[in-house]
């Protein structure tokens, strides 16, 4: 089988490795579509992620999709949940299970992802998707799930007016389940003009410029920052109610965020960091996709072949356009 290793910062090497082999427990899935994040930004760009580092040749990829290939359920189209918690710690016996420090993630540390043709995942974590779901679309269910865990975090219910301050992918579903259910994205800003004209077509009710954005008398009721920078969420702060809350689901650069204490002291803001998704998550992402209650397909930017993975990490790094996806 072809797989994709990361052997150092901006070095992705394809290969011919063995065919994988299924534990007990465990299914063969044919890879069908991975969706590329930010978080595979990070590792190709710096090596590391956070205070994880690269410590062997890796397999990116945890956004993905394909159709299992053994066992009783062959054939079957399937999202795969990229995260194996240990089920031991305080975290997971406490129903943080996404919050598990010991366990496993795809594409992270010594975790090998889905950017090969083929790989062995444990069967409860494949998850069958509905027919109506094309697999590039299915393999943007896992941000979803990430983006759903955000809007329970902010607390967003009928009538809360929301800001998302950043329009890459996560962002844009933002603005899809604020409106899935019953909110309103007040403003959704970015850099790119083209991120900013999908938050439109997404819903949000202004896109401007973030050097553009009137920053006084928004009133938001919840922020989700979702670039990953200083200036994200000092926008993001300066736009919530006092009282409000602003949820950071970005990733910076450095593993370092920082912001000025006097105004989200003196509003009593309450920041919450996301981190992932919770594996019920998945399911929730599967039926609100399979209901029509969000646009996949309008988030897939590029689509490329495993062949054509340097092609692909351009468009990532370069931020040229919205979901890329390679399907191996």
């Amino acid at each position: 089988m072809k797989a994709l290793r990361l052997h150092g910062a901006g070095d992705l090497r394809l290969d011919e490795e063995p065919e994988p082999l299924a534990a007990a427990g465990e299914v063969l899935v044919q890879v069908t579509a991975v969706g590329l994040c930010g978080s595979d930004r990070h590792w190709f760009v710096e090596a590391g992620i956070g205070d994880a580092v690269l410590e062997r040749p890796l397999v990116l990829g945890h956004e993905f999709a394909g159709v299992i290939a053994s066992g009783p359920r062959a054939g079957e189209r399937v999202a795969l949940d990229p995260a194996l918690p240990c089920g031991r710690c305080d975290a997971c016996l406490g129903g943080l299970s996404h919050l598990c420090s010991s366990g496993r993630f795809a594409g992270h540390g010594s975790t090998d992802g889905a950017l090969r043709t083929r790989l062995a995942w444990p069967e409860e974590l494949a998850h069958p998707v509905p027919d109506g779901i094309p697999d590039a679309e299915a393999a943007l269910l896992e941000p979803l799930g990430v983006a759903l865990h955000a809007l329970r975090l902010g607390h967003v219910r009928h009538g809360v007016r929301a800001g998302v301050f950043g329009c890459g992918p996560i962002g844009l579903l933002l603005v899809q389940t604020i409106a899935a259910a019953g909110g309103e994205t007040v403003v959704a800003t970015d850099p790119f003009e083209h991120r900013r004209a999908a938050a439109r077509r997404a819903g949000a009710a202004e896109a401007p410029d973030p050097g553009e954005l009137d920053r006084g008398g928004l009133g938001l009721d919840v922020a989700f920052e979702a670039a990953g920078t200083d200036e994200a969420l000092a926008d993001a702060i300066d736009a919530v109610r006092p009282g409000g809350r602003v949820v950071l689901v970005g990733i910076p650069d450095g593993d370092r965020t920082s912001f000025a204490a006097s105004a989200p002291r003196r509003k009593g803001l309450t920041l919450l960091l996301c981190r992932r998704m919770e594996h019920a998550d998945l399911p929730r992402a599967i039926r609100l996709a399979e209901s029509g209650g969000v646009d996949l397909g309008s988030l897939v930017g590029e689509r490329h072949s495993l062949d054509d993975f340097g092609d692909a990490f351009a468009a990532l790094v370069e931020r040229r356009t919205l979901k890329v996806v390679i399907e191996p």
